[in-house]
This record gives C-alpha cells, structure tokens and sequence, in this order.
C-alpha cells in the first residue's frame, strides 16, 4: 500500500503543460463557495480542476493551488471529472506568475520518486487519530507508515489535500486507498520518529 504520492513536475517551460502530474488546491466560486480540486495541465494561461463542483462557463474564479499560490480566472470548457480554468492575470502579474512556474520546474522534481522508495513498516499497534483543522477528531488505524506519509484506515473521508494531524504528525490527504485515506507528511520523520510509531 502507498502511502504518499509524487507531486512534483517537471516543466519544459512555463508555457507548456505539467505532463501528468497533479497538485491540489481549493477554488471559490462569486458566492464565497469554496472547493476541493486536483489541477493538472498547469500552464502560465490556464489548468485543468478535477472537482466534483464544476461550475458554469464563464464563471469568476479564485484558487489557491500547492507550490503555486493564488490564481484569478474564468471557468472555460467543462472536461471529465471537472472543467478548464483560462488565467485573468496580465502584463507584470502574468511575468510573476511564469517566473514561479519557472522557479518549481528549477526544483529537484525527484523528490516525488525518492518519497515512493521510502521502506514502508507496520506498527506493531496502529491505533491513533487523525484531527481536522475544524478540531474535529476521528480514531483511526495506522496500516503502514514511512518517513514521508503513512496509510490510515478511517471512517471518514476529508477532501484531497485537507491539512490533518496524525497524532503528533502533521501532514496532507494526497489520495484516497481501499480502506482509508494515505497522507503524506509536511516533514519527513527522522530515523528516531519513525521507530517511535512502529514499536
């Protein structure tokens, strides 16, 4: 079972698409609204949203998307699964904005692939809880835990890329599995944190 999942991209340039992978961000729509959604084909003039609330065309949007920060757009062509964002950012915001597309495709965009390779362990007692950042809190079962994320089993099934604690672990929703949820950690454990959780 995979705990964490690669978020990484490499960019030829800010003009041309992220390939295949995904971030996650959340939009609102002109009601104050607010959504989940995975971006892909992220380029300086547009992305795709895979949501579940696809709005009409046409459509004011603001987003906040991981690694990239906030974006203005319209709502444009719905798509399978959701619908595609063309960016209202001009002129010096425009340059700004292709400057951090270009300044994420500079980063080591391995990371991904080495999070995978991280041993993954079974603690010997999984029992733990996962809480909210409305304070809610849920007990759940540690499946398998690395140096980077971990798989829970949970009864509860929080939007992609919600922010939880796992016990003393700080971390995000990057994808569902068959029995839970799999988080990956906003900072990797060390050696001595990891064997604390599988004793």
């Amino acid at each position: 079972m995979t705990a964490t999942i690669a978020t990484g991209a490499r960019f030829s340039s800010a003009d041309e698409p992220a390939g295949p992978a995904v971030l996650f961000g959340r939009f609102m729509l002109p009601d104050m609204s607010e959504y989940s959604c995975q971006v892909s084909e992220l380029t300086v003039d547009g992305a795709v949203f895979t949501t579940a609330a696809a709005p009409e065309a046409a459509t004011q949007i603001v987003a906040y998307i991981d690694e990239i920060g906030r974006v203005e757009g319209i709502s444009g062509d719905a798509v399978p699964g959701g619908f595609r964002i063309v960016f209202s950012h001009q002129g010096q915001r425009r340059e700004r904005f292709a400057n951090r597309l270009a300044g994420r495709a500079g980063k080591n965009t391995t990371a991904g692939t080495d999070l995978r390779r991280h041993a993954r362990y079974s603690p010997e007692d999984g029992q733990s809880y996962i809480a909210l950042p409305d304070g809610r809190v849920y007990p759940c079962e540690i499946l398998d835990i690395s140096l980077s994320g971990a798989a829970v089993k949970v009864d509860v099934m929080p939007s992609l890329g919600t922010y939880l604690m796992l016990g003393k672990m700080r971390g995000r929703i990057v994808r569902y599995v068959e029995q839970g949820l799999a988080i990956e950690f906003l900072k990797p454990l060390n050696t001595s944190q990891l064997s604390s959780q599988i004793r």
